[in-house]
């Protein structure tokens, strides 16, 4: 039996933005809950939107204070200001830590409990209040998730509130709330959103609707990356990166990731390596690992990847390097200081993230996963 979950109503294109309005009216919701982070108001993007809200009378309640990967506590900071200022809806603004932000604090107004109450699948009791997820990268695809990650910097792990109940009610991509994004950011927001195509693609729950839509965000994404990369105001290629982004998430929400995501966790927790950059630095090593045993599915995300059909499995490793060559970006956990005397802590706490192993297309054991952090380390 394939369950699918609900989506969004998402509007994508030039100054969608301007559609928010509506929207709060629709929901007959004047008192708004802004999640975004300091980076999002330097820039004016938030300023574009408070221009909006405050032209139709809504009365916006900020919080800007998110961070990377954000911090539980800091998290519970949002839900309680959510709690106490009583508002109608919530907008986020910003990337997936932004979003993931946005999302906790709309669930935990109609959830009374800690945070810590709902860590873990299915444990909300009541529909969050209305959200409108508005991405200014294309990288997570939070925006249609039913999944928010957060840090627990006491344990030094990634921990996740995953739930239908949370899932945004409205998704808006604007290409052009994306022009300013620096290369780099934009490198590793994408590497997100082609690793969440990839490994929805080849998780062990895949069914034909993760498939159609993982290979068409695999396609998309690895077509319009380097452009994005390198003309950044080009807004095709922005669109398209955030279509590609959408799709990914709308596959991996269904089927989940898979062990690139997981050994990912402990260098975030750990040593705060960027969440996009850490599943990159990660990737190679476990489709190396995985390819045994699922070439066919390889030659599948090659063609996809390449845009040709003579293509073996091993084209798909290639290409990926390739591509990370092209952006730039680190090879090896060496180059993002990593000491090697963390591989063996690192490879312990990974097993513990069964939730996404439980995916992975191949049973990964804690000699694979120490094995898999030495590849990554010096490859």
């Amino acid at each position: 039996m394939m369950k699918l979950l609900p989506v969004p109503e998402i509007l994508i294109g030039e100054s969608s933005l301007e559609k928010t309005v509506s929207i709060l009216d629709r929901l007959k919701a004047g008192k708004v809950l802004v999640v975004t982070d300091s980076g999002i108001v330097k820039a004016g993007i938030y300023d574009q939107l408070k221009t909006l809200l405050e032209a139709a009378g809504k009365t916006i309640v900020l919080f800007d204070r998110v961070q990377p990967d954000p911090e539980i506590n800091l998290v519970r900071e949002a839900v309680e200001l959510a709690r106490e200022a009583g508002v109608d809806a919530v907008i986020g603004l910003g990337g997936g830590s932004s979003l993931d932000t946005a999302k906790v604090a709309a669930a935990l107004v109609t959830n009374p409990k800690d945070i810590n109450a709902y860590i873990g699948v299915d444990l909300l009791e009541k529909d969050a209040l209305p959200t409108i997820a508005i991405p200014t990268t294309a990288g997570t695809g939070s925006e249609v998730t039913h999944i928010a990650i957060l840090s627990d910097d006491s344990e030094q792990l990634k921990k996740g509130i995953v739930s239908a109940k949370m899932i945004p009610r409205y998704a808006i991509l604007d290409p052009k709330l994306t022009i300013g994004l620096p290369p780099y950011a934009t490198a590793v927001t994408g590497m997100d959103a082609l690793i969440h195509a990839l490994e929805s693609f080849t998780s062990i729950h895949a069914n034909a609707y993760s498939e159609a839509l993982g290979l068409r965000a695999i396609e998309l994404i690895s077509k319009n990356i380097r452009t994005a990369f390198s003309h950044g105001t080009d807004l095709k290629a922005r669109e398209a990166m955030l279509f590609g982004s959408l799709l990914a998430g709308m596959a991996f929400a269904n089927v989940g990731v898979a062990a690139a995501h997981a050994f990912a966790y402990p260098l975030g927790g750990m040593f705060h390596v960027p969440h996009g950059l850490s599943t990159s630095l990660m990737l190679i090593p476990v489709m190396a690992f995985n390819m045994t045993g699922n070439e066919g599915k390889y030659e599948m995300m090659a063609q996809s990847l390449t845009g040709r059909r003579d293509v073996t499995a091993q084209t798909a490793l290639d290409e990926i390097e390739r591509l990370v060559a092209d952006l730039k970006l680190p090879r090896n956990l060496a180059g993002v200081n990593v000491p090697e005397s963390a591989l063996p802590i690192m490879a312990l706490k990974v097993m513990d993230v069964t939730r996404l192993l439980g995916n992975n297309p191949r049973k990964v054991t804690q000699d694979d996963a120490l094995a898999i952090y030495r590849f990554a380390y010096a490859r």
